[in-house]
């Protein structure tokens, strides 16, 4: 199997979802001041980066991520990609053909900075949850901030991600 990392750096630099916790970095014990080890402690919010959302994130009940089955996550996927205006969701009819993988990642270039937080990226449809999880998909990936477009409060995708026990990874890095 060939392993190919698909997450964005994660350092002061990136952006954060608006209202979250940003990323900062406190170095507790350095080499310069004479300490034997250099340490250092983060805090920032958990949704940031490359990302998976456990179901207890977004469905009341839902599991923690600790409780997801692992195999969800690695294994053969497809990346598709799509070029849709900003701020659109991707359904069905927007593809030639539905991906037969288990887990497929969507390309969108809606969200190519991620240093810089922009709210109309693309997203993904409930329909398009409901058609890859009737065909056997496990997982989907998208290289935006969510599988939900930003204003959404409803989280119509998450719940049909939860209603099919489909995971999800966001704020993956696909230009390569």
């Amino acid at each position: 199997m060939r392993l190919i990392d698909i997450s964005p750096p994660v350092d002061e630099g990136i952006a954060v979802w608006p209202g979250d916790v940003p990323y900062t970095r406190r170095s507790t014990q350095s080499l310069a001041e004479g300490d034997t080890v250099e340490l250092s402690a983060i805090t920032t919010t958990l949704h940031l980066g490359a990302h998976a959302d456990a179901p207890s994130h977004y469905a009341l009940g839902g599991a923690s991520i600790a409780e997801r089955p692992l195999a969800h996550y690695y294994g053969p996927c497809e990346v598709v990609a799509v070029g849709l205006p900003a701020g659109e969701r991707i359904r069905p009819e927007h593809l030639p053909s539905l991906p037969a993988a288990p887990r497929v990642l969507f390309r969108t270039g809606s969200y190519p900075d991620p240093t810089r937080f922009e709210r109309d990226f693309n997203s993904l449809s409930p329909e398009l949850i409901e058609a890859l999880a009737a065909r056997g998909c496990v997982l989907v990936g998208i290289d935006t901030p969510s599988v939900d477009p930003c204003d959404d409060k409803v989280l119509e995708t998450h719940q049909a991600l939860a209603r099919h026990d489909v995971a999800n990874l966001e704020g993956l890095v696909l230009a390569h």
